[in-house]
């Protein structure tokens, strides 16, 4: 038997990760000298509120290696092998905590960089948990999800170039100039990085960008996908997703939705949208 951990990046719910059997350790959130454990004492809802009232942005701590062996300590009682999953090195030390916990317990738990965040790390523990039940070795599980890694496609369309200024990803003058003539960015996470992938001007162009880079990259509805929003309310996600029901209605009776973090919430800002699956190309 396998079981599997992940970090509180991943974006799943405590009642998601309960009903699924899944482990996760938290990760902190700062916002000065105020510490906020991850789905513990601050949900994505409390996130934006404090995002929105800040007037700087907030800063996250992974999890220690200590908190992770505990973690798997507790998984091995129970399992035979722990695989973990974490988000990207590129955006936190997570993995390298995960990998020296790894290490105290003789080749039992295997750890796997997600190269992704929030709701890309989420389809990838998805398929490691459908992979799981499906009897597969900890190595052969291992082998498959940093095969299959590299298909995952997270794209987000923002509502502001606000955070990404904050963030020191654009200048100032970029965002004051994007602010007059509404321009929605779309970012993506590329080799494990944040990265601006297109702009549009206004809300319903943005949308068509969206959908356009969806298509480009084709969704392999066999496999977890996921659509995501930040901030306060799911209203303009409902939108989009109305909006682009022709992607999705001969393949989906239903579209998952989840509450996106503080991870890709601080530079994105409240009021994006985002879809994350594993691509066809």
């Amino acid at each position: 038997m396998i079981r599997i951990i992940s970090d509180s990046t991943a974006d799943f719910t405590a009642a998601e990760a309960k009903e699924l059997g899944l482990k996760i350790v938290p990760m902190r959130t700062h916002f000065g000298s105020e510490e906020f454990v991850d789905g513990v004492d601050l949900t994505p809802l409390q996130f934006y509120e404090k995002l929105i009232e800040s007037d700087v942005l907030p800063t996250t701590s992974q999890p220690s290696p200590a908190e992770f062996e505990s973690a798997m300590a507790e998984a091995l009682e129970e399992a035979d092998e722990v695989v973990v999953i974490t988000i990207s090195a590129e955006l936190s030390g997570t993995y390298q905590s995960a990998m020296i916990a790894a290490g105290s317990f003789d080749g039992r738990v295997r750890v796997v960089d997600s190269r992704s965040a929030s709701i890309g790390e989420q389809i990838l523990v998805r398929l490691a948990l459908r992979l799981a039940a499906e009897g597969l070795t900890a190595a052969e599980l291992e082998a498959r999800l940093l095969s299959e890694r590299g298909h995952i496609r997270v794209l987000a369309l923002l509502d502001t170039l606000e955070y990404l200024k904050r963030g020191g990803r654009i200048s100032a003058t970029v965002a004051f100039a994007g602010g007059v003539l509404a321009i929605k960015p779309v970012i993506t996470i590329n080799d494990g990085s944040v990265a601006m992938v297109g702009k549009a001007r206004g809300s319903k162009n943005g949308g068509n960008l969206l959908n356009q880079l969806v298509e480009r990259h084709g969704v392999d509805f066999s496999k977890p996908y996921m659509l995501g929003y930040t901030g306060l309310s799911d209203a303009l996600l409902m939108k989009y997703a109305a909006d682009s029901e022709a992607l999705w209605r001969a393949h989906a009776e239903e579209l998952p939705v989840s509450a996106i973090g503080g991870v890709i919430g601080t530079h994105a800002g409240p009021g994006g949208v985002a879809v994350a699956f594993f691509g066809l190309k």
